[in-house]
């Protein structure tokens, strides 16, 4: 039996013959592979239709396919937006969302914001991607191998290879069922993933040999404008490596933060393997999920403020390890 949201979702692509699909601004594999692959799976299932798929292009994610140029001003009050990945309508990227007739979300990141009245929000899933792949196989559009590649690669990059806890029997049931009916090679799709220039991996080192670590078991660096110059590596990189570092022993929660000139604003990493994240992350305009949140900023005094309160909150934690032993 078809689920109620995937249903409705269904029911709304068919009704409209312009259909954008965003995501979030600075997008990760998750965002970009599954908003491409969702357009991909409706442009092949219903070929009159016209699908686009928005936004900022980032190079090193151009395996995943081609992003539209649109002109909003065309569609006449009769179109779709699909926002994938995003918890809130200011996050959205390249597209302007007064010129849409209807719009809804598929996300699995806690929900902050109402779309619209068909909106999807599994915060028990993995990723979008696999969100997305519910959504194919449950609603019986065209699946072909690059759509399935897109889909595998965003699933894998979200869910850490699997490690991270939002990993469930249904994320490997559903890939399973993905590999099965495409016959996808998935062994050669890691390299457009976790191959990296040089300059990346000494940055990488970088990050390794200065990493502050608090007694309380926070680490936390600030990243410098000059030491992105340095070693020749943008703004974005850091967010790119953060689930590295998962695996310091007696780090509770680890940190980075980016300074931004070009849009002068602070981008804080924040990722956890023990105290909730997320709730500190709001206080700071931020969010995302209990062990993997962000806040972005052009407060310095905000991020001083932030780092003392997950600080206090690897204290509070650690305190609960000792009561329980």
């Amino acid at each position: 039996m078809m689920k109620v949201e995937i249903k409705r979702i269904l029911k709304k692509i068919k009704q409209y013959n312009t259909i954008v699909v965003a995501r979030h601004i600075s997008p990760d594999p998750d965002a970009i592979a599954s908003q491409i692959a969702l357009r991909d799976t409706i442009k092949l299932t219903y070929p009159k239709k016209n699908v686009y798929a928005v936004g900022t292009m980032v190079s090193k994610f151009k395996y995943y396919g081609y992003l539209d140029k649109i002109d909003e001003t065309t569609f006449k009050d009769d179109a779709l937006l699909i926002a994938l990945d995003v918890p809130n309508k200011s996050r959205i990227d390249g597209v302007d969302q007064s010129a849409f007739k209807e719009m809804l979300k598929i996300d699995h990141h806690p929900s902050e914001e109402d779309f619209g009245e068909c909106d999807w929000v599994d915060e028990t899933s993995s990723s979008t991607c696999q969100m997305i792949i519910e959504f194919i196989l449950e609603s019986g559009l065209k699946l072909d191998r690059k759509i399935a590649e897109n889909l595998y690669l965003g699933v894998v990059s979200d869910s850490d290879r699997f490690l991270i806890s939002y990993t469930t029997d249904k994320t490997f049931d559903l890939v399973a069922k993905l590999i099965k009916k495409t016959q996808i090679d998935f062994t050669k799709l890691y390299p457009y993933l976790y191959e990296r220039p040089y300059d990346e991996i000494k940055f990488h080192g970088y990050i390794s040999e200065n990493l502050e670590i608090t007694e309380n078991g926070f680490a936390h660096l600030y990243i410098t404008p000059a030491i992105l110059k340095k070693y020749n590596v943008d703004p974005a990189t850091p967010s790119n490596m953060i689930n590295d570092f998962s695996n310091i022993k007696d780090v509770y929660v680890w940190t980075f933060v980016t300074y931004d000139e070009k849009n002068d604003i602070y981008k804080v990493n924040i990722r956890s393997k023990g105290p909730v994240i997320n709730e500190t992350a709001a206080l700071y305009g931020g969010g995302g999920h209990k062990y993997a949140s962000g806040v972005r900023t052009n407060k310095k005094e905000n991020i001083d403020k932030l780092l003392k309160a997950l600080d206090e909150d690897c204290r509070k934690y650690k305190e609960s390890l000792k009561d329980n032993v």
